[in-house]
């Protein structure tokens, strides 16, 4: 009897040490496969990188969004070009009709006599330089190697995102057999909405906030007396990818205090409560989310306590409706 009790457990410990193993060669399968997925999405962002930094410089183009229009003028000598300049029509006569146009000379020359005198022809504007900022910020390598870094920085990224429905198909595909029916359906649901406040945060930031950002720090470089028209394109593209997807995390936040709300560890009270330290911690995720500077601390500070007071009247409509329904049931 005992020999049989002994040869059970033995069964039992052995079924139990091969799914152990069983689960964590799944596991590693699956993460072999996001890897792979990550690194074929790389090589194809690695021969796209040009697209994905005409992409990240946007807000760049767009810095003087909130700005009033102002006329401008673009010089061309040859194939380089020289603005756009910020001019009134008392200085140039022939400036396109309207409260805020944008000009584009030639500059040339022409014999007048024994003299050579300098020309200006009116070009036609093109459609890439139409809506454009008139603050020119340039960018710049200063490496041999700088290029090839900065090519790879933004295909990283870029493959991130190129990459996310693989790897979440083959995390979710080990992660939700687990799962009974009910919990599955509780995880798509917060799942879309994290999904849906991830995607908020990121176009926020790309279409506002960063645009904002960048023309504070050139405005505050000028009170100082730099001049703050000549970056390093590395140091933007990691201010701009941190900053955005720090922005996309930090919109999850009020996923994590609806939750707690949900499992009942806080109520609408306790949310009320503590809006002096959640103002606090807003800082605090914006110092660590995004780039360890003011500017962008603020930036991404002000929404999150926003989608906090947000979450206050969530939790409050939760409990109102709980309420109800236990006095509809009491009745």
């Amino acid at each position: 009897m005992s020999d049989d009790i002994i040869e059970i457990e033995s069964a039992a410990g052995s079924a139990d040490k091969k799914s152990f193993w069983g689960h964590l060669a799944e596991l590693r399968h699956a993460i072999i496969r996001s890897a792979i997925a990550l690194g074929v999405a790389l090589l194809l962002c690695m021969f796209c990188a040009d697209k994905i930094v005409a992409i990240l410089e946007y807000p760049l183009r767009h810095i003087d969004l909130f700005e009033k229009p102002k006329p401008t003028v673009t010089l061309l000598i040859g194939k380089t070009q020289l603005g756009p300049f910020e001019v009134s029509r008392d200085q140039f006569s022939g400036l396109p009709p309207g409260a805020a146009p944008h000009a584009v000379f030639q500059i040339g020359a022409a014999t007048i006599g024994q003299e050579q005198v300098a020309t200006l022809k009116l070009m036609p504007e093109t459609p890439a330089s139409a809506g454009e900022s008139t603050l020119k910020i340039r960018l710049h390598n200063l490496g041999p190697a700088e290029g090839f870094f900065v090519a790879f920085h933004v295909a990283f990224y870029g493959a991130l995102v190129l990459a996310a429905p693989f790897w979440m198909y083959y995390l979710g595909g080990f992660v939700l057999p687990a799962l009974h029916v009910r919990e599955r359906k509780a995880i798509f649901s917060w799942l879309g909405w994290g999904l849906a406040l991830f995607v908020l945060g990121v176009t926020t930031c790309y279409f506002v906030l960063l645009p904002v950002a960048l023309r504070a720090s050139v405005e505050y470089s000028n009170l100082l007396g730099f001049d703050a028209y000549d970056w390093r394109a590395d140091d933007y593209i990691s201010f701009v990818t941190h900053f955005i997807f720090g922005m996309g995390l930090g919109f999850q936040f009020p996923i994590v205090v609806l939750f707690l709300v949900k499992i009942g560890v806080l109520t609408h009270r306790d949310l009320a409560k503590y809006r002096r330290h959640v103002c606090v911690l807003s800082f605090i995720l914006g110092a660590v989310l995004t780039t360890p500077e003011v500017i962008t601390q603020v930036a991404m500070a002000i929404p999150l306590y926003l989608l906090y007071e947000a979450c206050i009247w969530i939790a409050w409509y939760w409990d109102w409706k709980k309420r109800r329904a236990a006095a509809r049931a009491a009745s």
